[in-house]
């Protein structure tokens, strides 16, 4: 709660699920608390809840203490559900009939990161346009394709606002505090975090980390995004190369000095990560998604996924294994090269 004793006058609950993000919490809890100390006055309160009210364990192995939500919560104006890693396959009756009882009461409820897997199976983002983050993408639409899913940094649609986890909850929050008490305060917090300038919501998601990316060629980026649109059915090497207008051979020569490894060997890895989030975020099957990730054999798609992951596709359906300390997700991510190069032998 505010440090202040006085009624807030907008409360939010945040929701922790195991294994939320700290940085996506922070990022939504930090212009709130400064808005109520750049405008000297209470504007908003939170709490943070979760189904049991027991301590919930961060990714970081931060454990942060809830308070168990109850049917007879009336305080709250806005509910967001963070998400942990696994809220794919999260299922929990108690925490799905509360938010559809918030949501009939007039609350408006909302998610971070992996959060909105939870309101869309609970149905309350039915005739809703929602975000999510960028990985799980691909397979929350194939999950939930009748959601209006937007590639953007938050999505607020009447009384539903969602985002992409991380530094989006601070765009979405900023918004929130510019809509209810003018955008003066807003630049004002956002000066007191350092945040310049505020992004807008509709902004691409991957677009604003490969901006970063400036020791990669435009000509390289341009092949990458060919390579991740063109999944179900790959393009040779060569196709790519007459789309992008110059020779085989100068394509594989960036690839092989910026990545270390050879165009087939880097689209390949982009493949077998659309194929790891199909695994971990649906329950396709390991030949649906073999096909869908443009495998042509079964037994190659396995043999490759098992070199680059280190364990077989039908052996990999949770994306943090609750047997596993940390996560470990090897391969292309925002251009992460590191495993790419540990893991290219010859190419296949």
């Amino acid at each position: 709660m505010t440090g202040n004793s006085w009624k807030p006058r907008f409360t939010f609950a945040f929701v922790l699920l195991e294994k939320f993000s700290m940085l996506s919490l922070s990022a939504m809890l930090e212009p709130l608390r400064i808005a109520n100390y750049c405008s000297g006055r209470n504007l908003y309160g939170w709490s943070l809840l979760s189904a049991d009210g027991n301590d919930v364990a961060a990714s970081t192995g931060v454990m942060v203490p809830t308070r168990q939500v109850t049917m007879n919560d009336s305080e709250w104006d806005v509910i967001i559900v963070c998400g942990g890693w696994n809220a794919e396959r999260y299922n929990c009756a108690t925490l799905f009939s509360w938010l559809q009882h918030m949501g009939r009461g007039g609350v408006i409820l909302g998610a971070a990161e992996t959060g909105s897997y939870i309101l869309a199976r609970a149905g309350l983002l039915r005739g809703c346009s929602a975000t999510i983050h960028w990985h799980c993408y691909t397979a929350f639409r194939e999950r939930y394709p009748a959601i209006d899913l937007k590639d953007a940094l938050y999505v607020i649609d009447r009384k539903r606002m969602t985002c992409a986890g991380g530094t989006a909850g601070m765009d979405m929050i900023l918004q929130e505090i510019k809509r209810r008490n003018g955008k003066e305060l807003a630049v004002e917090v956002a000066d007191q975090l350092l945040y310049a300038p505020v992004r807008k919501a509709d902004m691409p998601q991957k677009e604003v980390q490969s901006k970063q990316q400036s020791s990669v060629p435009p000509a390289l980026q341009k092949a990458i995004e060919i390579m991740e649109k063109n999944i179900e059915k790959p393009l040779t090497i060569p196709q790519i190369s007459q789309l992008l207008g110059f020779s085989q051979r100068k394509l594989e020569r960036l690839f092989n000095n910026r990545f270390g490894c050879s165009a087939v060997a880097f689209y390949r890895t982009v493949r077998l990560q659309e194929a790891r989030v199909l695994l971990t975020h649906t329950d396709m099957s390991v030949l649906d998604i073999c096909i869908a990730c443009g495998f042509a054999s079964s037994s190659y798609f396995s043999k490759s996924y098992t070199n680059q992951f280190g364990v077989r596709p039908r052996d990999h359906r949770s994306s943090w294994p609750d047997s596993e300390p940390t996560p470990y997700w090897p391969g292309v991510s925002t251009f992460t090269t590191a495993a790419i190069a540990a893991r290219t032998n010859q190419d296949q």
